[in-house]
């Protein structure tokens, strides 16, 4: 791993742009992005996700940081789209058990900066999605707390289309200035 390289979370509850600002600023950056993985798996499965298959996300999204890095060595940035925080949260709500490599996994992964999307955009309802109206306020409450927990860095972003998207690319610039 480039020791100067950055790696951005862009992470928060459901149906906040999460997907769209991540390949935004990766194309704005000409850099390399993971996309969300757990959306894909679990629309895969065909039936109700467990505890394994969230545990089975959570070794994707370690193992695809790391090939990504591997690969991209030379890139000053990674971008990825939920991280951790997010999988522990799900495992803490849904099954109130973790793995017992979760979290120093996630206390050992230099994560620069999370941009954490604001839920000011309009939950809108998929076959994956789980959590809208007030759980998706707890939700972000939780992903932010646990974030400070941790001690990382993290900025929220707010407002609709090209001024979201204004105002992460502003945080970025500021952590580097």
């Amino acid at each position: 791993m480039n020791a100067s390289q950055k790696i951005i979370v862009i992470t928060g509850a459901e149906s906040t742009g999460k997907s769209v600002l991540t390949e935004w600023l990766a194309k704005y950056f000409h850099a390399p992005f993971l996309p969300e993985f757990a959306r894909e798996h679990i629309e895969n499965l065909k039936r109700k996700y467990t505890y394994d298959d969230v545990e089975i996300i959570a070794h994707e999204q370690v193992s695809s940081l790391k090939t990504i890095q591997n690969k991209n060595s030379g890139a000053p940035y990674i971008f990825l789209d939920t991280w951790l925080i997010i999988t522990k949260i799900w495992f803490e709500v849904v099954f109130n058990h973790l793995p017992s490599w979760l979290d120093d996994q996630i206390k050992n992964t230099p994560i620069d900066l999370f941009l954490i999307c604001d839920t000011d955009l309009p939950w809108i309802p998929d076959p994956v999605r789980e959590n809208g109206g007030e759980q998706r306020e707890i939700l972000q409450q939780k992903y932010i707390e646990t974030i400070k927990d941790y001690n990382f860095n993290y900025k929220i972003v707010s407002g609709k289309n090209q001024e979201r998207n204004n105002n992460a690319l502003q945080n970025l610039l500021r952590m580097n200035s």
